[in-house]
Protein backbone atom coordinates (compact mmCIF):
# COMPACT_ATOMS: atom_id res chain seq x y z
CA UNK A 1 0.00 0.00 0.00
CA UNK A 2 1.01 3.68 -0.86
CA UNK A 3 3.14 5.32 2.36
CA UNK A 4 1.11 8.11 2.22
CA UNK A 5 -2.70 6.44 2.06
CA UNK A 6 -1.28 4.33 4.56
CA UNK A 7 -1.12 7.81 6.22
CA UNK A 8 -4.31 8.93 5.98
CA UNK A 9 -5.66 6.02 7.18
CA UNK A 10 -3.84 5.24 10.15
CA UNK A 11 -4.34 8.89 11.15
CA UNK A 12 -8.33 9.18 9.94
CA UNK A 13 -8.31 5.72 12.49
CA UNK A 14 -6.87 8.15 15.39
CA UNK A 15 -8.97 11.40 14.47
CA UNK A 16 -12.43 8.64 14.76
CA UNK A 17 -11.14 7.46 17.96
CA UNK A 18 -10.45 10.77 19.59
CA UNK A 19 -13.45 12.64 18.11
CA UNK A 20 -16.03 10.31 20.17
CA UNK A 21 -13.49 10.46 23.08
CA UNK A 22 -14.02 14.14 23.40
CA UNK A 23 -17.13 14.22 22.33
CA UNK A 24 -20.40 14.78 24.70
CA UNK A 25 -22.96 15.26 21.66
CA UNK A 26 -24.68 11.95 20.00
CA UNK A 27 -24.02 13.14 16.56
CA UNK A 28 -20.36 14.39 16.73
CA UNK A 29 -19.78 10.37 18.44
CA UNK A 30 -21.57 8.48 16.23
CA UNK A 31 -19.20 10.44 13.29
CA UNK A 32 -16.06 10.06 15.09
CA UNK A 33 -17.51 6.26 14.90
CA UNK A 34 -18.53 6.02 11.15
CA UNK A 35 -14.57 7.77 10.51
CA UNK A 36 -13.29 4.83 12.53
CA UNK A 37 -14.99 2.22 10.14
CA UNK A 38 -14.33 4.18 7.20
CA UNK A 39 -10.87 4.10 7.87
CA UNK A 40 -9.89 0.30 8.55
CA UNK A 41 -11.81 -0.63 5.61
CA UNK A 42 -9.44 -0.53 2.90
CA UNK A 43 -6.84 -1.84 5.25
CA UNK A 44 -8.91 -5.08 5.70
CA UNK A 45 -9.24 -5.29 2.14
CA UNK A 46 -5.94 -4.18 0.61
CA UNK A 47 -4.56 -7.95 0.10
CA UNK A 48 -7.29 -8.36 -2.42
CA UNK A 49 -7.89 -11.75 -1.48
CA UNK A 50 -11.65 -13.77 -1.49
CA UNK A 51 -11.30 -13.75 2.18
CA UNK A 52 -10.20 -10.44 2.77
CA UNK A 53 -13.36 -8.95 0.53
CA UNK A 54 -15.49 -11.12 2.53
CA UNK A 55 -13.67 -9.91 5.46
CA UNK A 56 -14.08 -6.25 4.83
CA UNK A 57 -17.85 -6.68 3.50
CA UNK A 58 -19.28 -8.52 6.91
CA UNK A 59 -17.40 -5.87 9.14
CA UNK A 60 -18.96 -2.87 7.23
CA UNK A 61 -22.76 -4.47 7.19
CA UNK A 62 -22.43 -4.93 10.90
CA UNK A 63 -20.83 -1.78 11.61
CA UNK A 64 -23.43 0.09 9.58
CA UNK A 65 -26.35 -1.94 11.39
CA UNK A 66 -24.98 -0.61 14.71
CA UNK A 67 -24.52 2.88 13.81
CA UNK A 68 -27.76 2.98 12.40
CA UNK A 69 -29.30 1.38 15.71
CA UNK A 70 -27.39 4.06 17.35
CA UNK A 71 -28.55 7.34 15.58
CA UNK A 72 -32.08 5.81 15.42
CA UNK A 73 -31.73 5.30 19.17
CA UNK A 74 -30.09 9.14 19.87
CA UNK A 75 -32.74 10.45 17.84
CA UNK A 76 -35.52 8.98 19.74
CA UNK A 77 -34.10 10.17 23.09
CA UNK A 78 -33.46 14.05 21.10
CA UNK A 79 -37.09 13.54 19.99
CA UNK A 80 -38.10 12.89 23.52
CA UNK A 81 -36.41 14.74 25.48
CA UNK A 82 -34.69 17.56 24.02
CA UNK A 83 -31.01 16.48 24.75
CA UNK A 84 -28.37 15.40 22.98
CA UNK A 85 -26.07 15.27 25.35
CA UNK A 86 -24.81 11.55 26.09
CA UNK A 87 -24.91 11.63 29.73
CA UNK A 88 -28.14 12.35 30.13
CA UNK A 89 -30.74 9.63 28.96
CA UNK A 90 -33.95 9.22 30.15
CA UNK A 91 -35.40 6.82 27.41
CA UNK A 92 -35.05 3.05 28.91
CA UNK A 93 -35.91 2.43 25.24
CA UNK A 94 -33.20 4.41 23.50
CA UNK A 95 -30.76 3.23 26.16
CA UNK A 96 -31.69 -0.43 25.63
CA UNK A 97 -31.13 0.07 21.58
CA UNK A 98 -27.60 2.19 22.23
CA UNK A 99 -26.47 -0.61 24.30
CA UNK A 100 -27.23 -3.61 21.95
CA UNK A 101 -25.93 -1.71 19.07
CA UNK A 102 -22.76 -0.57 20.89
CA UNK A 103 -22.56 -4.93 21.84
CA UNK A 104 -22.58 -5.04 17.78
CA UNK A 105 -20.03 -2.85 17.85
CA UNK A 106 -17.60 -4.69 19.82
CA UNK A 107 -18.68 -8.18 19.29
CA UNK A 108 -20.87 -8.94 22.59
CA UNK A 109 -22.40 -11.76 22.53
CA UNK A 110 -25.26 -12.63 21.59
CA UNK A 111 -24.14 -10.58 18.78
CA UNK A 112 -20.16 -11.57 18.28
CA UNK A 113 -21.26 -14.15 15.08
CA UNK A 114 -19.35 -11.68 12.94
CA UNK A 115 -15.81 -11.52 14.86
CA UNK A 116 -14.43 -14.89 14.42
CA UNK A 117 -14.81 -14.52 10.60
CA UNK A 118 -14.09 -11.43 9.84
CA UNK A 119 -10.82 -11.82 12.29
CA UNK A 120 -9.87 -14.61 9.89
CA UNK A 121 -10.02 -13.02 6.80
CA UNK A 122 -7.32 -10.62 8.12
CA UNK A 123 -3.98 -10.16 8.10
CA UNK A 124 -1.80 -10.59 11.46
CA UNK A 125 -1.55 -6.51 11.69
CA UNK A 126 -4.95 -5.62 10.73
CA UNK A 127 -5.97 -8.08 12.66
CA UNK A 128 -4.44 -6.55 15.73
CA UNK A 129 -6.31 -3.16 15.22
CA UNK A 130 -9.54 -4.86 15.04
CA UNK A 131 -8.88 -6.50 18.10
CA UNK A 132 -7.73 -3.83 19.95
CA UNK A 133 -7.91 0.24 18.84
CA UNK A 134 -11.34 -0.73 17.03
CA UNK A 135 -12.79 -1.21 20.94
CA UNK A 136 -11.59 2.06 21.92
CA UNK A 137 -14.52 4.08 20.82
CA UNK A 138 -17.39 2.26 21.36
CA UNK A 139 -15.95 1.73 24.86
CA UNK A 140 -16.06 5.57 25.59
CA UNK A 141 -19.24 6.02 25.06
CA UNK A 142 -20.11 2.55 27.00
CA UNK A 143 -18.33 4.55 30.15
CA UNK A 144 -20.07 7.61 29.56
CA UNK A 145 -23.63 5.94 29.28
CA UNK A 146 -22.52 3.01 32.25
CA UNK A 147 -25.04 4.61 35.24
CA UNK A 148 -28.04 4.68 32.84
CA UNK A 149 -27.83 1.40 31.04
CA UNK A 150 -29.74 -1.95 32.05
CA UNK A 151 -27.90 -3.66 34.52
CA UNK A 152 -29.85 -6.71 33.89
CA UNK A 153 -28.42 -6.71 30.17
CA UNK A 154 -25.30 -5.59 31.07
CA UNK A 155 -25.09 -9.07 32.96
CA UNK A 156 -26.58 -11.59 31.05
CA UNK A 157 -24.67 -9.76 28.26
CA UNK A 158 -20.96 -10.40 30.03
CA UNK A 159 -21.92 -13.89 30.86
CA UNK A 160 -22.78 -14.83 27.74
CA UNK A 161 -19.88 -13.91 26.42
CA UNK A 162 -17.10 -15.34 29.17
CA UNK A 163 -19.25 -18.56 28.25
CA UNK A 164 -19.44 -18.52 24.43
CA UNK A 165 -16.22 -16.93 24.55
CA UNK A 166 -14.63 -20.05 26.37
CA UNK A 167 -17.14 -22.90 24.60
CA UNK A 168 -16.31 -21.34 21.04
CA UNK A 169 -13.15 -21.24 21.08
CA UNK A 170 -12.21 -25.18 22.42
CA UNK A 171 -12.27 -26.71 18.57
CA UNK A 172 -10.43 -23.94 16.50
CA UNK A 173 -7.10 -24.77 15.29
CA UNK A 174 -6.66 -20.94 13.35
CA UNK A 175 -4.91 -18.58 15.75
CA UNK A 176 -6.93 -15.61 15.02
CA UNK A 177 -10.32 -17.38 15.09
CA UNK A 178 -8.63 -18.58 18.81
CA UNK A 179 -7.92 -14.63 19.52
CA UNK A 180 -11.50 -13.65 18.66
CA UNK A 181 -13.02 -16.00 20.85
CA UNK A 182 -10.62 -14.82 23.39
CA UNK A 183 -11.47 -11.20 22.71
CA UNK A 184 -15.06 -11.75 22.60
CA UNK A 185 -14.56 -13.73 26.35
CA UNK A 186 -12.73 -10.78 27.92
CA UNK A 187 -14.89 -7.95 26.79
CA UNK A 188 -17.27 -10.44 28.78
CA UNK A 189 -15.39 -9.47 31.97
CA UNK A 190 -15.47 -5.76 31.47
CA UNK A 191 -19.37 -5.33 30.24
CA UNK A 192 -19.94 -7.37 33.91
CA UNK A 193 -18.46 -5.10 36.12
CA UNK A 194 -18.79 -1.60 34.03
CA UNK A 195 -22.22 -1.06 35.97
CA UNK A 196 -20.11 -1.21 39.04
CA UNK A 197 -16.85 0.18 39.07
CA UNK A 198 -16.12 1.32 35.43
CA UNK A 199 -12.49 1.52 36.49
CA UNK A 200 -11.80 -1.43 36.53
CA UNK A 201 -13.39 -2.02 33.04
CA UNK A 202 -10.48 0.62 31.76
CA UNK A 203 -8.41 -1.08 33.72
CA UNK A 204 -9.10 -4.37 32.28
CA UNK A 205 -9.20 -3.26 28.59
CA UNK A 206 -5.64 -1.49 29.15
CA UNK A 207 -4.05 -5.01 30.06
CA UNK A 208 -6.29 -7.04 27.82
CA UNK A 209 -4.62 -4.77 24.74
CA UNK A 210 -1.38 -5.41 26.08
CA UNK A 211 -1.80 -8.61 26.02
CA UNK A 212 -3.53 -9.37 22.77
CA UNK A 213 -0.60 -6.93 21.39
CA UNK A 214 2.10 -8.84 22.44
CA UNK A 215 0.51 -12.29 21.22
CA UNK A 216 -0.29 -11.11 17.70
CA UNK A 217 3.40 -9.44 17.21
CA UNK A 218 4.65 -12.45 17.88
CA UNK A 219 2.27 -14.62 15.64
CA UNK A 220 3.12 -11.61 12.83
CA UNK A 221 7.28 -12.41 13.94
CA UNK A 222 7.04 -15.82 13.43
CA UNK A 223 4.69 -15.99 10.58
CA UNK A 224 2.10 -18.18 12.08
CA UNK A 225 -1.67 -18.90 11.87
CA UNK A 226 -2.29 -22.00 12.70
CA UNK A 227 -1.29 -24.19 15.90
CA UNK A 228 0.14 -26.48 13.75
CA UNK A 229 2.46 -23.88 12.25
CA UNK A 230 3.39 -22.77 16.03
CA UNK A 231 3.90 -25.61 16.68
CA UNK A 232 7.52 -25.83 14.69
CA UNK A 233 8.44 -22.28 16.53
CA UNK A 234 10.25 -23.89 19.61
CA UNK A 235 13.25 -25.11 17.17
CA UNK A 236 13.20 -21.52 15.56
CA UNK A 237 13.34 -19.26 18.17
CA UNK A 238 13.14 -20.45 21.21
CA UNK A 239 13.39 -17.29 23.42
CA UNK A 240 10.12 -16.11 22.25
CA UNK A 241 8.52 -19.25 22.48
CA UNK A 242 8.92 -19.10 25.75
CA UNK A 243 7.72 -15.61 26.31
CA UNK A 244 4.74 -16.59 24.02
CA UNK A 245 4.21 -19.43 26.10
CA UNK A 246 3.56 -17.18 29.34
CA UNK A 247 1.63 -14.17 27.64
CA UNK A 248 -0.50 -17.24 26.23
CA UNK A 249 -1.17 -18.18 30.25
CA UNK A 250 -1.13 -14.08 31.50
CA UNK A 251 -4.59 -13.92 28.93
CA UNK A 252 -5.96 -17.26 30.61
CA UNK A 253 -5.43 -14.67 33.81
CA UNK A 254 -3.05 -17.29 35.77
CA UNK A 255 -1.09 -15.89 38.51
CA UNK A 256 1.40 -14.49 39.44
CA UNK A 257 0.71 -13.07 35.65
CA UNK A 258 -0.64 -9.78 34.59
CA UNK A 259 -3.68 -11.34 33.25
CA UNK A 260 -4.36 -12.20 36.93
CA UNK A 261 -5.18 -8.76 38.21
CA UNK A 262 -7.94 -7.78 36.41
CA UNK A 263 -9.78 -10.72 36.93
CA UNK A 264 -9.22 -10.72 40.87
CA UNK A 265 -10.29 -7.46 41.05
CA UNK A 266 -13.39 -7.95 38.93
CA UNK A 267 -14.23 -11.35 41.33
CA UNK A 268 -13.26 -9.33 44.40
CA UNK A 269 -15.83 -6.65 43.16
CA UNK A 270 -18.75 -9.02 42.64
CA UNK A 271 -18.23 -10.70 45.91
CA UNK A 272 -18.52 -6.96 47.04
CA UNK A 273 -21.68 -6.35 45.64
CA UNK A 274 -23.49 -9.24 46.87
CA UNK A 275 -23.10 -12.01 43.54
CA UNK A 276 -21.72 -14.66 44.47
CA UNK A 277 -23.61 -16.93 41.83
CA UNK A 278 -22.40 -15.00 39.39
CA UNK A 279 -18.66 -14.01 40.60
CA UNK A 280 -18.54 -18.02 40.79
CA UNK A 281 -19.94 -18.89 37.27
CA UNK A 282 -17.15 -16.21 35.92
CA UNK A 283 -14.14 -18.18 37.19
CA UNK A 284 -15.66 -21.18 35.64
CA UNK A 285 -16.14 -20.17 32.02
CA UNK A 286 -12.39 -18.47 32.57
CA UNK A 287 -11.24 -22.29 32.75
CA UNK A 288 -12.86 -22.95 29.90
CA UNK A 289 -11.01 -19.84 28.14
CA UNK A 290 -7.55 -21.79 29.67
CA UNK A 291 -8.30 -24.78 28.09
CA UNK A 292 -7.72 -23.59 24.36
CA UNK A 293 -4.41 -21.41 25.92
CA UNK A 294 -3.04 -23.94 27.29
CA UNK A 295 -3.59 -26.02 24.11
CA UNK A 296 -1.57 -23.40 22.32
CA UNK A 297 1.33 -23.61 24.76
CA UNK A 298 1.27 -27.35 24.47
CA UNK A 299 1.32 -26.54 20.92
CA UNK A 300 4.50 -23.84 20.64
CA UNK A 301 6.59 -25.43 23.96
CA UNK A 302 5.95 -29.03 24.56
CA UNK A 303 5.53 -30.22 21.22
CA UNK A 304 8.54 -30.62 18.15
CA UNK A 305 7.57 -30.82 15.02
CA UNK A 306 7.88 -34.32 12.84
CA UNK A 307 9.07 -32.36 9.97
CA UNK A 308 13.04 -31.94 10.07
CA UNK A 309 13.81 -28.24 9.89
CA UNK A 310 16.19 -28.49 6.68
CA UNK A 311 17.20 -24.98 5.63
CA UNK A 312 19.94 -22.74 8.28
CA UNK A 313 18.23 -22.02 11.61
CA UNK A 314 16.71 -18.68 11.50
CA UNK A 315 18.56 -16.81 14.43
CA UNK A 316 21.62 -16.75 12.36
CA UNK A 317 19.70 -14.32 9.67
CA UNK A 318 19.21 -10.88 10.92
CA UNK A 319 15.63 -9.82 11.59
CA UNK A 320 13.99 -7.08 9.45
CA UNK A 321 11.35 -6.72 12.20
CA UNK A 322 11.41 -4.02 14.57
CA UNK A 323 10.98 -5.77 18.19
CA UNK A 324 10.74 -2.90 20.35
CA UNK A 325 6.98 -3.01 20.50
CA UNK A 326 6.54 -6.42 21.01
CA UNK A 327 9.06 -6.62 24.18
CA UNK A 328 7.30 -3.41 25.86
CA UNK A 329 3.71 -5.56 25.52
CA UNK A 330 5.44 -8.82 26.84
CA UNK A 331 7.16 -7.21 29.13
CA UNK A 332 3.82 -5.28 30.71
CA UNK A 333 1.79 -8.53 29.82
CA UNK A 334 3.84 -10.96 32.45
CA UNK A 335 5.34 -8.50 35.00
CA UNK A 336 2.30 -5.88 36.54
CA UNK A 337 1.05 -8.08 39.36
CA UNK A 338 3.71 -6.78 42.13
CA UNK A 339 2.20 -3.35 41.55
CA UNK A 340 -1.31 -3.77 41.72
CA UNK A 341 -2.01 -2.03 45.20
CA UNK A 342 0.19 1.21 43.08
CA UNK A 343 -2.79 0.79 39.77
CA UNK A 344 -5.23 0.43 42.43
CA UNK A 345 -4.74 3.90 44.16
CA UNK A 346 -4.62 5.67 40.53
CA UNK A 347 -7.77 4.19 39.32
CA UNK A 348 -9.98 4.61 42.26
Amino acid sequence: MNPHVLTILISSLGLGTTITFASSHWLLAWMGLEINTMAILPLMAKQHHPRAIEAATKYFLTQATAAAMILFASTMEAWASGEWNIQQISNQTAMTLLTLALALKIGLAPLHFWMPEVLQGLDLTTGLILSTWQKLAPFAIMYQISPNMNHTLLVLMGLTSTLIGGWGGLNQTQARKIMAYSSIAHLGWMITVLQFMPNLTVLNLTIYIMMTSAIFLTLKNISATKINTMATTWSKTPALTTTTMLCLLSLGGLPPLSGFMPKWLILQELTKQNLPLLATLMAMSALLSLFFYLRLCYAMALTISPNTNNPTTPWRFKTTQTTMLLTSTTTLSLLLLPITPAIMALTT
